[in-house]
């Protein structure tokens, strides 16, 4: 006999692959939910099957979730709603979030099952740094916007992670190649199926491997940070100052130069004291 959830909402994370990774509170959640909010009925349907459960699905996608959610809200107040993705967990890269904040500002519970999450699971296969990272989600698919959104996170100093299919990958690799240079990335793709890869290389040339074979399935795309930015010589230090320094009196020259190159002000003060004098 199946317990009856206290009503509110319950994010439930579901296999990105293997169906042996969903959780048994998972599982429990699914099989006890008034209502499962789903992305695709047909793949949310194979997966309830895989635990012997029927249960009444409505569909909640990007095209549909504005007029969708108001209802998803009301019943909430009455019964357990569970909010499933195709895979993974929900809200990262869809529009779940929009729904959280509406079941919160109704005042109802709000629920976590966690989970798998193909971010987080190609950041532990690519062997990069993993202590901080950026999650882009899919880049635009125009090449001016693409470029415009690369060039946005260019100087960030963290891990990069992004999603992208099979036919765009080359593409987007090369894209990445040429607005962040040639840095180091990973390739992860049908993570925790029979097939699971994870290719390591520099971005130009996985760029190349998968210009003539694109690949099926999932993708993520993980790309090192920067490199550290080389000291600036002291020719470049003395070339800033005089600069600054026909603009802007000595103190502030200092600053605006120390704020640029990543320097001690005191002592580009006392530089630029020299320099004037």
């Amino acid at each position: 006999m199946n317990a009856v959830l206290a009503p509110g909402l319950y994010i439930v994370a579901t296999p990105i692959g293997n169906l042996g990774d969903l959780s048994p509170r998972a599982a429990q959640i699914l099989s006890q939910a008034a209502v499962i909010a789903v992305e695709d009925s047909r793949v949310t349907a194979g997966l309830l099957r895989h635990i012997g459960v029927k249960r009444l699905m409505t569909p909640y996608h990007d095209h549909n979730a504005e007029a969708v959610r108001p209802g998803l809200i009301a019943r909430m107040g009455m019964e357990a709603v569970a909010l499933v993705s195709d895979a993974g967990t929900p809200l990262i890269s869809d529009p779940g979030y929009k729904l959280v904040r509406d079941a919160r500002a109704a005042g109802h519970t709000v629920v976590t099952i966690p989970g798998p999450c193909a971010a987080i699971a190609a950041l532990t296969l690519a062997g990069l740094p993993t202590d901080r990272f950026f999650f882009l989600g899919f880049l635009p698919p125009k090449a001016q916007a693409r470029a415009a959104a690369i060039a946005e996170v260019a100087a960030i100093r963290a891990t990069l992670v992004l999603y992208e299919s099979g036919p765009r990958l080359a593409v987007t690799l090369a894209a990445l190649a040429e607005g962040l240079g040639n840095r180091d990335a990973a390739v992860a793709r049908e993570i925790t199926k029979k097939f699971e890869e994870a290719v390591t290389d520099s971005l130009s040339a996985l760029a190349a491997r998968y210009a003539d074979a694109p690949p099926r399935g999932e993708i993520v795309i993980v790309v090192a940070p920067p490199g550290e930015p080389e000291a600036a010589s002291a020719e470049d230090v003395d070339a800033a100052l005089a600069e600054a320094l026909q603009r802007l009196p000595a103190s502030k020259a200092a600053g605006e130069v120390a704020k640029k190159l990543g320097l001690d002000r005191r002592e580009l003060y006392a530089r630029a004291l020299e320099m004037k004098g």
